[in-house]
């Protein structure tokens, strides 16, 4: 089974800027930066970061779609390191309220609509 088989939102190839605070294991900020996603679904984002993030562990974003900007927490599921130094977190949401979600949603139909042929 792919990864893409195994994920219940398709994602989108999307590079937004965004803020992240990151928490250890005690739920105590450890960490906090600027990053960007790479792809954005409903349940997710792939983020890329100067800074590693360990799995299993919660980050709370607030990233810009167009003219909106939403709060959304998440757990980092997994993270690599890349051959630039950089490093690539998935990040699946949880904890979202309605305005986000609804916000993201319009984002990602938008971008749809803007890609079909």
């Amino acid at each position: 089974m792919t990864n893409e088989e195994k994920r219940k939102h398709s994602r989108i190839d999307s590079v937004n800027l965004l803020n992240y605070v990151y928490f250890d294991e005690n739920e105590e900020e450890e960490n906090q930066g600027m990053g960007r996603t790479l792809n954005v679904s409903e349940s997710g984002i792939l983020l890329e970061t100067h800074s590693p993030m360990d799995a299993r562990r919660t980050v709370s974003l607030t990233i810009g779609f167009k003219e909106d900007v939403v709060d959304i927490k998440g757990k980092v599921v997994y993270m690599r390191k890349m051959e630039n130094n950089m490093f690539e977190s998935g990040i699946e949401f949880f904890d979202m309220d309605r305005s986000a979600d609804l916000v993201l949603k319009k984002y990602i139909e938008a971008f749809n609509e803007n890609t079909q042929p």
